[in-house]
């Protein structure tokens, strides 16, 4: 049970958090934080105010339109250095890592975490609207700077064709375990996964909309062509075809990529992925849940329609419910394995601000093929 101060500490929202600086190097985070009805209800009513202007209708279109051009402007500036490698992956996720010791996965996904989050100096760190889950890893990856040999959709296309006309000749082909991140970035998700699974069987695809991110994980040190491939590829065009066959993949992984899409092509953006699976592959997901703090923190104005925004930078960003992600996978033809809603109390200690966190994990699996 907690004691009545650290209650009322849990119950602060978005205030500053006025303690003793002691207390806060000890209690950085809390898992699992319930909200009360007061708390409900300010976050709904600040979401209300935020969505009272919609952008009109000629500025929705120019965001959607350029929508590449602001993420390759996002990591052109950004290069790896926003988003962190996801070490909390194997813990949340151990299909990337099956033959992973249960020993270094940690007891509980929540001990981990805290683990991870106690030893920041920041949590949760915000910037222009791009709020982070990912933690700070001790040794950040070098970049090469040479020329890129970037993988266009073009030329995923014409692997396409030639794997159609060569017997099943494609990058990843020979391996026993494939994965593919969409969205993948800098390869902040994809390299800690080569590091972790050494699985020889191993093949990670990996692929994002911006041609300056995928020129960061090709040109990056760790980047191993035999056991990755990365390539360009835009989710939301249906003609734009995958370098890998139909039901080949094990994984696929969507981590904070799915709620940069217009919320209209979603169900065809998991439609297609759900097809990529071999019967009894999973989907992974992490998102942004209704009401966390990236959504409450935005201005009238940058509301394009219901949960839906527009960030400083021109990238947008949706928020999920359960229910919501739920249809979008089951609709697909997949079957729920996992689908809940991390809500976090977060203290950054040098700003001494209280920072409410809600994400959604997802799992869902494609059903396995019926016994003859």
């Amino acid at each position: 049970m907690a004691a009545p101060r650290e209650a009322a500490e849990r119950r602060l929202f978005g205030r500053r958090f006025l303690t003793d600086p002691a207390r806060l190097f000890q209690h950085n985070a809390w898992d699992n934080v319930e909200w009360s009805e007061e708390q409900e209800a300010s976050a709904r009513s600040k979401v209300q105010e935020n969505s009272s202007q919609l952008l009109p209708h000629d500025k929705q279109e120019e965001y959607e339109v350029n929508a590449k051009r602001y993420w390759d402007d996002f990591y052109k500036i950004h290069e790896n250095g926003f988003f962190k490698d996801r070490h909390w992956l194997f813990t949340e996720f151990p299909e990337l890592a099956p033959n992973r010791n249960a020993s270094q996965n940690g007891d509980s996904v929540h001990e981990f975490s805290n683990k991870e989050e106690s030893n920041k100096e920041g949590l949760g760190s915000c910037e222009n609207g791009h709020c982070s889950l990912e933690t700070r890893a001790e040794n950040q990856l070098n970049l090469i700077k040479s020329t890129p040999k970037i993988c266009t959709e073009e030329m995923a296309a014409q692997k396409y064709s030639e794997l159609n006309q060569s017997d099943g000749d494609y990058p990843g082909s020979s391996a026993s375990y494939r994965i593919l991140e969409v969205g993948c970035g800098a390869g902040n998700t994809v390299f800690p996964i080569l590091q972790t699974n050494n699985d020889p069987g191993l093949f990670v695809y990996c692929c994002d909309f911006s041609t300056t991110a995928v020129d960061l994980v090709q040109n990056n040190a760790e980047y191993d062509s035999s056991r990755c491939f990365a390539f360009v590829h835009d989710l939301c065009n249906d003609q734009s075809p995958f370098p890998m066959p139909d039901e080949s993949l094990d994984v696929v992984i969507l981590i904070f990529v799915l709620s940069a899409i217009l919320p209209e092509k979603m169900q065809c953006i998991v439609n297609r992925l759900s097809r990529l699976l071999k019967p009894g592959g999973m989907i992974l997901l992490r998102d942004y849940g209704r009401y966390d703090l990236a959504q409450l923190r935005f201005k009238k104005g940058q509301c394009l329609s219901d949960n839906f925004y527009v960030r400083g930078d021109g990238t947008r960003v949706y928020f999920f419910t359960q229910d919501e992600l739920d249809g979008l996978f089951t609709t697909a033809g997949l079957e729920k394995i996992q689908n809940l809603v991390d809500r976090r109390l977060q203290v950054n200690r040098g700003k001494q601000m209280t920072m409410y966190r809600v994400w959604i994990q997802c799992k869902y699996r494609k059903p396995a093929a019926p016994q003859l």
